[in-house]
């Protein structure tokens, strides 16, 4: 096998030897479901930095990276007879053609907002199943460990399901410039009560991804990329400080302010 052609029954087969308890990697043999949890996350937005960064070279190995995770926990699955590769297989597969009657059946969906419709009913019914109650919560799945603005885009998206949302963007800025002054008011008090301004402040942002997903943008994606926008222009102030043989600490702001606007005009 060592020498055969990679395939997935190869990579398979350099996760069983990893973790076989005789002549397996040290590292590998003491994991388990929660200890690789971590590396997961990490390997996921390695993906999208590579998107980000269009570079599809890095793209190749990092897609690599996340196809391992997902052979890890099917090896930890299989050894505790959970279930295997095949059956994760499975399950997307059925998955998808349920949730694609448009394709693979004869129920004619031709809208966006058609599938879109048939996808989130189909979720529903997956969620109602899940549980022996009811009353099941249609947010009770959603993951407490996502990046907590597309766990609030999720959220906002569940409920906008069953019409509990916004009519207009309008109303969701409106929402925002009311954010807005109620921070300003807790910064005018007298005694600035830090937990009330806590909770305000995650009114506004929770109202920013509401506005994000009414103009349809993704909130999550499009804070990295307004990270990325201030990192470049703030490491092109840096380099005209380590270029000119100057402390940046010791700039005045006024001057950062004047470098930053530098950059701006310039496209960094």
């Amino acid at each position: 096998m060592l020498t055969a052609p990679a395939s997935i029954e190869k990579l398979m087969w350099i996760m069983q030897s990893l973790r076989d308890p005789e002549h397996g990697c040290p590292w590998d043999q003491k994991q388990n479901f929660a200890s690789i949890v971590p590396y997961t996350l990490e390997e996921a937005y390695e993906v999208a930095a590579a998107i980000e960064s269009s570079d599809f070279d890095e793209l190749e190995k990092e897609l690599g990276d996340l196809l391992f995770q997902v052979i890890f926990y099917a090896q930890l699955g299989k050894e505790q007879a959970l279930f295997d590769f095949d059956s994760v297989v499975a399950q997307i597969c059925e998955k998808l053609i349920r949730r694609h009657p448009h394709v693979f059946a004869d129920t004619k969906l031709t809208s966006d907002a058609e599938i879109k419709a048939n996808w989130e009913a189909e979720k529903a019914r997956e969620r109602q199943q899940k549980s022996q109650l009811a009353s099941l919560s249609m947010l009770a799945d959603i993951p407490q460990n996502l990046p907590a603005l597309s766990q609030a885009a999720k959220i906002q998206k569940r409920c906008a399901h069953v019409g509990f949302d916004w009519t207009n963007i309008h109303d969701v800025l409106d929402k925002v410039r009311e954010e807005c002054d109620e921070i300003a008011e807790e910064l005018q008090a007298d005694t600035r009560d830090q937990q009330a301004l806590a909770e305000e402040i995650g009114d506004l942002l929770f109202a920013a991804v509401n506005l994000a997903r009414h103009a349809k943008i993704d909130p999550e994606q499009t804070l990295r990329q307004a990270n990325q926008k201030f990192s470049k222009r703030f490491q092109t102030i840096e380099q005209h400080y380590f270029q000119s043989e100057q402390d940046i600490r010791l700039a005045s702001l006024e001057e950062l302010e004047r470098l930053w606007q530098k950059a701006k005009e310039r496209g960094s």
